[in-house]
């Protein structure tokens, strides 16, 4: 059976095609070009030509390349032959090769095995996972390689320098102490190091990460990257060079360089494609070494506009509404990682930062927006929110932000600066928008202050938005359609219609250059207003439940519904409201 009679067979192609196929290979196309011709896609044709040479298939889709493999096979013999590292596993070279056929190639990896010792498995890849390594050896993890390689060679040179300085002299004594601290000082100092650190940092700035995470594994050292809320592994380095990156990270930041047993927290910035990027710094004592996560705050971007964060046009109207209020409270709630601070700094960005006084506490300070007096607190020195709240209403503000009400005291102060004659705005830890008040009286707020003070309650998530490219269209019917009804059943006829239901949504289909059918993220919401029906439920039963309940039958949508209606305007896939 040949690869057209696979594809055959699997209804790839037709009987029609297999003309072309063969008029396009008289005419001197290779048989992979006249398949993707006919619309066969590359990974087909690999799949169908891996059954066929009973050799299995690898996908890079998702996978990175671990920095140990491509010092295996170099380069230029990857470029000549096309084939390259694509793993190493159990002492295992796993090679991904575009022709096997090629004797040529096939020789020069035996050659190339058999001089590094080690056995080696080959898979089928497309030529755009080759690409994908190559690209490797080219970008990140190519220039760390080299940097390595500089390391090692002065290591070296450092080591055998130390063994002849600790060799006892005649008359004289071992000074090994003062020669390894002087040597501990050039590991941290030395070129490599530097290399290694500012090339992870420009690539997590180029890849749009908003974390970087560096953690010791014992036998390797993770580097991974945080894009679009998911982590991937970036990166792996030797463990040897452990100490040395993290102590280059700590001289960035400020941090201590003897103290390992502690967390420490820094921050630092930087120029990149001439902008400045700030990144915050914090170090955990782990098992096998420190852990640094560095949060990267890259000024460029600003600050959104309210109207840039996705808002449903009733959402995006309530708030408008209520920050234009004189006096009272806003509080937005989510877990960690759901946008909070995003809609803060929008929210600010949108008031007249000219004519009103306008201070915020933070923990920490993560974009400076001009005209706005902004705090960090350390509560390490007593200047926490509660204390910093104090300082705060002693400064003649009209409005206040408060970062995160955490405890009783801040939560009684905000309600007090909210009555008196402040605007406030906050966050806090709940589930959903109807939580909001349960927690406040939970936090020693009196019931009967919540209604004059608080003006809106949010809830907000962040889902992934659609690369159209890599989705497809499906219709809603069966489960999709029934989970849908379900979801709609108790909201109101009057503000059902105005729902914009849809035929079709986007399901994710994944392609190699978005493996994951998203890109970017927006954030789904649910509010609610104080009014009358929910001021009488806060004084007589002021549980969660109650509170949706009026909320809802006001108009009130959930995050689920509101990311149901991104997807029926097919801004996002139907995957992202699952995971609500």
């Amino acid at each position: 059976m040949s690869v057209t009679d696979i594809l055959l067979k699997k209804n790839i192609i037709s009987k029609t095609d297999i003309q072309e196929i063969r008029k396009a290979m008289n005419s001197g196309s290779s048989l992979d070009q006249a398949l993707i011709a006919v619309g066969v896609k590359p990974e087909d044709v690999v799949a169908a030509r891996g059954e066929f040479l009973h050799i299995p298939v690898r996908s890079l889709a998702e996978a990175s390349v671990p920095f140990e493999a491509l010092d295996f096979i170099p380069e230029e013999s990857a470029l000549h032959y096309k084939f390259a590292p694509v793993g190493l596993k159990d002492g295992t070279l796993e090679v991904g090769i575009v022709d096997p056929d090629n004797m040529e190639a096939r020789d020069a990896l035996n050659f190339l095995a058999a001089k590094k010792n080690i056995p080696y498995k080959i898979f089928l890849i497309t030529s755009d996972d080759f690409d994908k390594v190559v690209d490797m050896y080219k970008g990140l993890t190519g220039e760390v390689t080299k940097a390595l390689s500089e390391l090692e060679t002065e290591l070296s040179v450092e080591t055998d320098s130390v063994k002849k300085d600790n060799t006892p002299q005649a008359g004289g004594e071992s000074h090994s102490d003062k020669a390894a601290g002087k040597d501990n000082a050039l590991i941290v100092e030395d070129a490599p190091v530097v290399k290694i650190v500012a090339t992870v940092v420009r690539y997590a700035v180029e890849g749009e990460a908003s974390d970087v995470h560096i953690e010791h594994m014992r036998d390797k050292v993770r580097v991974r990257f945080r894009v679009d809320g998911v982590l991937n592994t970036s990166l792996v380095l030797p463990p040897q060079v452990h100490s040395a990156v993290v102590a280059r990270i700590k001289v960035l930041s400020n941090m201590r360089l003897d103290e390992k047993r502690k967390p420490q927290d820094g921050r630092f910035s930087a120029r990149i494609d001439g902008r400045r990027v700030d990144f915050r710094v914090s170090t955990f004592p782990a098992y096998y070494g420190e852990k640094v996560e560095m949060r990267i705050l890259d000024q460029a971007k600003g600050v959104r506009k309210l109207d840039e964060l996705g808002l449903s046009k009733r959402n995006l109207e309530m708030l408008k509404t209520a920050i234009d209020k004189p006096y009272g409270m806003v509080l937005i709630t989510g877990p960690t990682g759901s946008g909070k601070s995003t809609t803060l700094y929008s929210i600010l960005n949108e008031m007249d930062r000219e004519s009103y006084n306008i201070l915020s506490l933070e923990d920490p300070v993560e974009y400076q927006i001009e005209g706005v007096s902004q705090s960090q607190v350390r509560p390490e020195i007593g200047y926490d929110f509660s204390s910093g709240l104090r300082t705060t209403l002693r400064q003649d503000p009209d409005i206040i932000m408060v970062g995160e009400i955490r405890d009783k005291e801040t939560a009684q102060l905000a309600v007090q600066a909210a009555l008196t004659g402040h605007l406030v705005f906050s966050t806090l830890h709940t589930n959903d928008a109807a939580g909001i008040v349960p927690r406040l009286i939970d936090m020693g707020v009196d019931p009967y202050l919540i209604p004059p003070t608080l003006i809106l309650g949010v809830a907000q998530r962040l889902v992934g938005i659609a690369v159209p490219e890599a989705c497809e269209t499906i219709a809603i019917d069966g489960s999709i359609k029934a989970i849908i009804d379900h979801q709609f059943s108790d909201l109101p006829a009057e503000y059902k219609k105005d729902v914009p239901f849809s035929d079709t949504v986007y399901r994710i289909h994944p392609t190699p250059s978005s493996p994951r059918g998203t890109r970017g993220r927006i954030a789904v919401m649910e509010m609610f207003m104080m009014d009358k029906d929910i001021e009488d439920a806060i004084l007589k039963n002021p549980t969660g439940g109650e509170i949706n309940r009026i909320a809802r039958s006001k108009g009130m949508l959930t995050m689920k519904e509101d990311a149901l209606i991104k997807a029926f305007e097919k801004k996002i896939p139907i995957e992202e409201v699952n995971k609500l």
